[in-house]
């Protein structure tokens, strides 16, 4: 679960923390889900995690061990993804990788699948256990959700899991992955959403925001932004997530905030059908 953040020329929904100390914060915090997965987080991590929110256990049981022990999802979007043999995926902060990897399965020998991710230490390990589970077709580049290293409709489905939450500048993720994404592509997510409008008290915490609080939007604005973006959202559902801290769990009841998973659509032409 961990992001590209950049500074924008689009006004940020909310007040954020200065970028430099949000970004700081954000790569700590998703070091220690690489490297130390057993410690104390607001958020739960690993397979008890992954098989609640609904990825199967024979799927999880074909992935690189390290790689589950790190998951910090949110939801599980890849069953509306529906992903194809021979399909070319693109995973938006792809972690210690296992959202790549079960996505590399469902394309198989003939598909490709890019993660994108800015903290170094879970590029590495992705890379690490691509390399050593010999997952060839799935490549980890260093880089930013809100400036994909991918070039235009280079790819069929978007994923992203518990990360565009954390991006100050989400019309400009939304904006990235329909670039990218062929005519007729998907994008299919899970992520942070708010019943309610986030307070600035809450907005301006760096801490809150590294930990998928804070930078969550109001549901009907995060659909909005995507619409915006060119896309068609077609389907969303609830996911059964639920912080650990006791502040985390304050500002999530006092906010509504909750875990979805979404489903949208490039129309194959402007404005025409998918």
């Amino acid at each position: 679960m961990t992001e590209p953040l950049s500074s924008s020329t689009t006004e940020p929904l909310a007040r954020a923390p200065d970028i430099r100390e949000l970004e700081t914060k954000v790569k700590d915090l998703y070091q220690q889900v690489a490297t130390a997965p057993d410690g104390a987080f607001h958020f739960e991590l690993g397979r008890p995690l992954a098989e609640r929110l609904g990825y199967p256990a024979a799927v999880l049981d074909g992935l690189p061990a390290e790689a589950v022990e790190s998951f910090a999802g949110v939801g599980h979007a890849l069953d509306l993804a529906a992903l194809q043999p021979g399909e070319r995926v693109l995973d938006l902060g792809s972690g210690s990788g296992t959202d790549a990897f079960c996505a590399a399965l469902a394309v198989g020998p003939a598909g490709r699948v890019i993660g994108v991710d800015f903290t170094p230490a879970q590029l590495d390990k992705a890379r690490r256990l691509a390399r050593d589970g010999g997952f060839d077709r799935v490549e980890f580049r260093e880089g930013r959700i809100e400036e994909l290293p991918v070039a235009d409709t280079e790819v069929d489905c978007v994923i992203s899991n518990g990360v565009i939450n954390l991006s100050p500048d989400k019309p400009r993720v939304f904006s990235e992955a329909a670039r990218v994404l062929r005519p007729g592509g998907r994008l299919a997510v899970a992520d942070l959403v708010t019943e309610r409008p986030l307070g600035d008290a809450i907005t301006a915490q760096a801490d809150l925001w590294a930990s998928c609080i804070a930078g969550a939007a109001q549901e009907d604005t995060y659909r909005h932004m995507i619409e915006t973006a060119g896309l068609r959202v077609e389907r969303t559902c609830p996911n059964p997530y639920d912080f650990l801290s006791e502040r985390a769990r304050n500002a999530s009841a006092r906010y509504g905030v909750k875990s979805i998973s979404l489903l949208a659509v490039k129309p194959r032409t402007p404005g025409g059908v998918s």
